[in-house]
């Protein structure tokens, strides 16, 4: 009997061990509840995702109507604020003569211009500094955004305005990072929070690139699952295309027609594939060297191209930068963007309004605030 009586120092040693595997057990349900749950996670959003991609593959099937060739023409004609002459609507003349812009073919049916005004909001989710999209809680920022629809509808009420969350989902970085281009991608789910904003206003997405010293040929398509939604549409920033092998930042970045007319064909073939309405691809610009060669610059009928100005300043020198970018280089439309911060550092004491824009030559096609 004495020999199956445990000593002291036998009872700790159970003790220990029959304390190990309680832990050890709690440590098992622990890993295994954790796991189940980030599977569920992981799931969920993948539904969500499928869901978002299928609900977008529907939209699109949706038979388009037949495009209003007359009702385009005259919608061209009124953005450059000419004087229709004779009974043919499409004879026009302008102040000055290069607007409309002649020679490119009409869109397919389902485009945006120049039957709408686009209006959107700008910025990254993480930073405050880089436009109103992060200054904001997402309420409250849409309910502004709202606000400035409203504007320019009692502005233009025979231009319908369709509200848009512009965001940039590439950034310029002022160090090289690991790949050493001076960018960071933005993470999935902060572009699937601008869809979620967008769908509560009844807007559209633009993703924007500032791919630093990488290649827009590379990082358009990494965005290839997004863009092939009807609703997602792309913008590109001259400013911090670095191919000079500066850092962003330092000099002021540059693009060409040619790469204008890669981002239209890769946005183009998206388009035919998926049977998608076309696209808006907007292209920022304050200097004439940001875009070069741009009477070579093709717009097709999948791609509809805005070149928006996007100096900031006094009203007398957004207008002159205007002139000079915008009104004396024609592509096909036009984008205007209006600085909340910028636009009221001295000697600027006021925002230009909407009728003030508007009386531009052309008159802009897509407003940007940031």
């Amino acid at each position: 009997m004495g020999s199956m009586i445990p000593s002291l120092k036998s009872k700790a040693f159970l003790l220990r061990v029959g304390g190990a595997v309680v832990l050890c057990g709690v440590v098992v349900v622990f890993a295994f509840f954790l796991i189940t749950h980030l599977t569920t996670v992981t799931f969920d959003r993948a539904a969500e995702t499928a869901a978002t991609a299928a609900e977008s593959v529907r939209e699109a099937a949706k038979p388009k109507p037949a495009l209003d060739k007359d009702a385009y023409d005259r919608g061209m004609i009124r953005l450059a604020h000419a004087q229709v002459r004779g009974t043919n609507s499409t004879e026009a003349t302008s102040t000055p003569s290069l607007w409309p812009v002649t020679g490119a073919p009409y869109p397919l049916p389902g485009a945006l211009l120049p039957f709408n005004r686009i209006l959107a909001y700008y910025g990254n989710f993480y930073s405050k500094g880089m436009g109103i999209l992060g200054e904001y809680p997402a309420g409250e920022m849409l309910a502004k955004l709202k606000s400035e629809v409203a504007r320019w509808e009692a502005a233009d009420p025979e231009t319908p305005v369709i509200p848009a969350i512009h965001y940039i989902a590439t950034t310029a970085q002022s160090e090289p990072g690991k790949e050493g281009k001076y960018l960071l991608r933005m993470p999935d789910d902060q572009i699937d929070h601008a869809l979620e904003l967008a769908k509560q206003v009844d807007g559209i997405v633009f993703v924007d690139l500032q791919v630093g010293l990488s290649d827009i040929r590379k990082e358009i398509p990494l965005l290839e699952k997004y863009l092939m939604m009807p609703q997602v549409h792309l913008g590109i920033d001259p400013e911090f295309y670095m191919k000079s092998g500066h850092a962003p930042g330092r000099v002021i970045g540059t693009m060409d027609a040619e790469d204008v007319n890669w981002a239209a064909e890769y946005l183009a073939d998206l388009v035919r594939e998926h049977d998608l309405p076309p696209k808006v691809l907007v292209i920022h610009r304050f200097t004439q060297d940001m875009l070069t060669n741009y009477r070579n610059i093709r717009p097709l009928p999948e791609v509809q191209v805005v070149i928006e100005m996007d100096g900031w300043g006094e009203p007398a020198k957004k207008e002159n930068t205007y002139a000079h970018v915008i009104t004396a280089e024609p592509v096909q439309f036009s984008g205007f963007k209006i600085f909340y911060k910028n636009d009221l550092r001295a000697p600027s004491t006021r925002l230009m309004s909407p009728k003030e824009v508007l009386d531009l030559t052309p008159s802009p096609s897509y407003i940007q605030y940031q």
